[in-house]
């Protein structure tokens, strides 16, 4: 059995493949499944790295090596903002906070989530005029951030969606730097660096002032999920500290808030440059809500709608790359892999997979349609994660995806905005650099 990592760029004998990584990431991706298959090895630095493009090894990978990996190195940096939420933690403290806020996120209570929902994204088409230009990434960051923080807080927290609106993006641009910079460590006091400090105090001032205002008040009757948090209880009848209720919360803000505005940002783009999609959204629209505003039932009433968001996951993943480090060595397709191996299963290569999706670039919502007659792999698309540590929100994401989409597409029509260069900017989520400008035209 090899050694040696899976074939792949010999990139330069110091500093290996970071050039081309830094460069172009999703190009530096694409570029190697093309040239190199389902299985490449390379090197960032001195850093042993592999892409996995295949879903056989996706999910041996993902569920049998599970218990011998960790989150890549760039992915326990977020721990600067999120401290040892979901999204970070690891081993039994993991376990542990799975087990505990999972029933927070049964149907009964998405059931709940989703009046809230359709209300917020009633609020924000409300004021779109017709012929008006918007910054529709903007709105939808807007409008997911209101849902979040109701369903989190169980109450408006518009004086404080600033703050967390602020804290987000100054993190978001420190970790983009992360990634394709050299950034200073975040105790360097650079502005930069001082910039995000304040944010995250902020972010931590608001977050504490209201878990000690919920505590005052109690918890008797509310159905939000800070409610959930403070009365569970693991096995041994120990509750969650103040602390992990605090990076709990802001994993939610962020995976909650962010890929959700994401997924509905791309989604109204594709729709825009895709009319014979959008007609056939509306006339379903039109058929199955006749003017009235979508409930959860309506989730499983609106197949095309639940397909054109599959198909825009497909194409544009919120979260658009995975990262595990191997705690020992592990083999992986007939390659024994060193400890600290950071191996990659890339949501935007696979997804864009010709061996899974014929003409995949090609934004064709029928595909997702439960009859269709090509059978896709069970690991060759996870906008969600794969495996245990797959997102534990993704029944919430979805029917909150769907329903926005359906109150936004029920209101108006939009097209983009010309000229205008769509940047993609792959940082912790797959954003849109400079915004997506569309104009409003009313129904």
């Amino acid at each position: 059995m090899s050694l040696s990592l899976p074939p792949g760029p010999r990139g330069h004998f110091l500093i290996g493949s970071l050039p081309e990584f830094k460069r172009d990431m999703l190009g530096f991706f694409t570029g190697l499944a093309r040239d190199y298959g389902g299985f490449v090895g390379f090197h960032l630095m001195h850093v042993p790295c592999v892409l996995i493009n295949e879903p056989a090894l996706i999910e041996e990978l993902l569920v049998r090596n599970e218990s011998r990996l960790s989150k890549s190195w760039d992915v326990r940096k977020l721990s600067a903002m999120l401290g040892r939420g979901l999204l970070t933690a690891e081993g039994e403290t993991w376990k542990r906070e799975r087990r505990l806020i999972q029933p927070a996120f049964h149907p009964e209570r998405i059931r709940h989530y989703a009046r809230i929902m359709s209300e917020e994204a009633e609020r924000i088409a409300a004021a779109w005029r017709d012929g008006d230009t918007r910054d529709i990434h903007a709105d939808m960051m807007r409008v997911t951030l209101a849902i979040v923080a109701r369903a989190l807080f169980g109450e408006s927290v518009e004086a404080e969606s600033q703050v967390i609106a602020d804290a987000l993006d100054a993190f978001m641009h420190w970790f983009e730097r992360l990634l394709t910079g050299v950034p200073l460590p975040l105790a360097v006091p650079s502005p930069t660096n001082l910039r995000v400090r304040r944010a995250l105090r902020r972010l931590d001032a608001v977050v504490y002032g209201l878990i000690a205002k919920r505590r005052r008040e109690g918890t008797a009757g509310r159905a939000d999920l800070l409610s959930w948090l403070l009365d569970a209880r693991d096995e041994q009848g120990e509750g969650i500290s103040d602390r992990q209720i605090r990076d709990e919360v802001a994993t939610f803000i962020l995976a909650g808030h962010e890929t959700t505005a994401l997924a509905l940002s791309w989604t109204l783009m594709l729709l825009a440059q895709h009319p014979e999609a959008e007609a056939r959204l509306h006339a379903e629209l039109t058929q199955v809500l006749g003017g009235r505003v979508p409930g959860y039932e309506d989730y499983a009433r609106l197949p095309w709608t639940r397909q054109v968001v599959q198909e825009s996951m497909r194409l544009y993943p919120p979260a658009w790359g995975l990262g595990r480090e191997t705690l020992e060595e592990i083999t992986l397709g007939g390659y024994r892999l060193p400890r600290g191996t950071q191996v990659m299963p890339i949501q935007w290569v696979t997804h864009r997979d010709a061996r899974f999706f014929p003409e995949p670039d090609r934004f064709r919502p029928e595909r997702w349609a439960p009859d269709a007659p090509a059978a896709i792999p069970k690991f060759a698309y996870f906008p969600f994660g794969a495996g245990p540590r797959s997102c534990i929100g993704n029944g919430f994401a979805m029917v909150e995806a769907v329903l926005l989409l359906a109150v936004f597409a029920s209101h108006a029509r939009f097209a983009l905005v010309e000229p205008q260069t769509i940047e993609l900017q792959p940082a912790v989520t797959l954003r849109p650099r400079h915004g997506i400008n569309v104009r409003i035209q009313r129904t």
